[in-house]
């Protein structure tokens, strides 16, 4: 398998704590794969890592070939790497469209001079917005795009900050409990627009509401205490003993 993302041997402690513990990680592309696993296991620190805000204590990273391990964060957003969080990071007074549009400038930067950003301020870049509502309007924001974002309804505010991931055109998006916090019918609209996403995105989802994650990926690592357990299709992980002891329950069928 050509891996689109991939970890050899990662490792991290704090002290004597290890809490990512010799972790190998493959991903193809257009795969949806899910990291599940009890609280505290460590899949938020394992994707601080992927994504630059930790870094390992040994072991290395791959991104479509080459070795990431020591770039910062932007330079792994600009080769294609993105994520959600937990807690979204929005900004309140700002529309959707005004915020989706300037991730997509600062995407293109490299194509406009400071002299040429004094001359074309935002709202005269209209390819940039075009892209943005075609953006928001396959997220079902379009409706929404010109109202702040601090009036927007919780699940609408995740949507968007998966817009803002998607607006740097990543090869891999990275999904931390993007449904943490949004009502049941809503959660339900959101993995509708993550199905929808395009099949050459890599995802990885790390999601606590199991009957979402079975719906949505198709292939999971399960991991405890820092080190992945077990992998295998949704399928054969409900059937594992060791899966439902320590994490999905006896009951999980």
């Amino acid at each position: 398998m050509n891996a689109v993302l991939r970890t050899s041997n990662l490792c991290k402690s704090f002290g004597s704590i290890n809490v990512t513990q010799d972790f190998n990680l493959a991903l193809a592309v257009g795969t949806r794969h899910a990291l599940i696993g009890p609280n505290g296991a460590g899949k938020t620190t394992l994707v601080n890592q992927l994504t630059g805000m930790l870094r390992p204590s040994s072991g290395s990273i791959w991104l479509d070939g080459e070795e990431i391990t020591h770039l910062a964060q932007e330079e792994r957003v600009r080769r294609g790497l993105s994520r959600t969080f937990q807690i979204n990071t929005l900004f309140a007074n700002l529309t959707p469209l005004e915020a989706v549009t300037s991730a997509i400038c600062e995407r293109e930067r490299d194509n406009f001079s400071v002299l040429q950003r004094r001359l074309f301020p935002l709202s005269r870049r209209r390819a940039e917005i075009d892209e943005a509502y075609q953006l928001l309007d396959q997220l079902k924001l379009g409706q929404d795009c010109l109202r702040k974002t601090h009036e927007l309804a919780y699940g609408k505010q995740r949507l968007l900050e998966m817009a803002l991931a998607l607006a740097v055109r990543p090869k891999v998006l990275l999904l931390d409990e993007p449904a943490a916090g949004v009502p049941e019918g809503e959660s339900n609209d959101l993995f509708d627009v993550l199905s929808d996403l395009p099949k050459d995105i890599t995802i990885l989802l790390i999601e606590h509401d199991m009957s979402l994650v079975f719906r949505f990926a198709q292939s999971m690592t399960v991991m405890v205490a820092g080190a992945e357990l077990v992998s295998g299709t949704p399928a054969e992980i409900a059937q594992d003993p060791r899966v439902r002891e320590v994490y999905l329950g006896k009951g999980h069928v």
